[in-house]
């Protein structure tokens, strides 16, 4: 996954990037935008070998993961956020429906990486906490088919198409995207433009707060056209910040938050000439 609290920059040869700001311990890192009109097209892993001794260690480091946060302060923390300051938001986006799909847009590499193991771990304990999450649906470009055969054996449905993150909210539908990079969340809320389909979204992702605060130090570059959708959505979004509590958690979810859109009935939505 790219990091979040971006800034935005030219690298050597002229091509616009998307830079984390050195903050504390974060360490800066260059991700290439693309600002360009993917349409959602068939995906499947690149490799076709697996083994089974492949996958049972991976399964043990996933469960490994989901202990090790479920049994956390930040878990705890985590989990009572929920229930005290945005179960509200949470039952308004419901409804009338009674489960919630989870979307898990780049989650990246959970056999190389600590970050996306813990990031699948709390994903999976949050369906296990509350009854009216539904189906986990998870997808990234990059995963392996032992990575595959692993989420599916922890109940989770590998997407096998890519969406470049435009699903249409038709339900209510809680994307699960720490730390992806800006575009994807953009391409969401741009093929959820509408006050019926934003009011069944809820984002689990990079503070907008953030985005809109490093778009303000950069504002004649062409590149904010990645995030304009962010932008505009600043006015009827609300942000609830999570807390990482301990360094085991920051590379994984800092500067993450819950967003939540005001009800159909309330949104104003501005024109976006895309």
């Amino acid at each position: 996954m790219a990091a979040s609290a971006k800034t935005l920059t030219i690298d050597s040869n002229g091509d616009w990037t998307v830079v984390l700001p050195r903050r504390g311990r974060q360490r800066g890192k260059a991700t290439k935008v693309q600002i360009s009109e993917e349409k959602q097209q068939p995906w499947a892993p690149t490799d076709s070998q697996t083994h089974p001794s492949r996958e049972s260690k991976l399964k043990e480091k996933v469960e490994r993961s989901i202990d090790k946060v479920g049994s956390s302060q930040f878990y705890h923390t985590f989990i009572d956020q929920i229930q005290t300051s945005v179960l509200d938001d949470f039952q308004r986006v419901l409804g009338s429906e009674t489960k919630m799909q989870m979307v898990i847009y780049g989650i990246g590499s959970i056999e190389l990486y600590e970050p996306p193991c813990l990031q699948l771990g709390l994903a999976i304990l949050m369906k296990r906490e509350f009854g009216w999450i539904g189906n986990l649906e998870v997808f990234d470009p990059i995963l392996s088919v032992t990575e595959s055969r692993v989420l599916e054996a922890f109940g989770c449905s590998v997407i096998s198409m890519n969406e470049h993150g435009k699903r249409e909210a038709l339900k209510p539908i809680m994307f699960f995207m720490p730390h992806c990079e800006a575009e994807l969340y953009n391409n969401l809320l741009q093929a959820n433009w509408k006050p019926e389909l934003l009011s069944n979204v809820v984002i689990l992702g990079n503070s907008f707060e953030e985005y809109e605060q490093h778009a303000s130090l950069c504002k004649n570059s062409p590149v904010l056209h990645s995030v304009e959708h962010i932008l505009a959505a600043r006015s009827f979004t609300h942000e609830f910040k999570i807390e990482t509590i301990s360094d085991d958690y920051y590379n994984a979810f800092h500067d993450s938050s819950w967003h939540f859109f005001s009800s159909a009935n309330d949104i104003e939505l501005p024109y976006i000439n895309s």
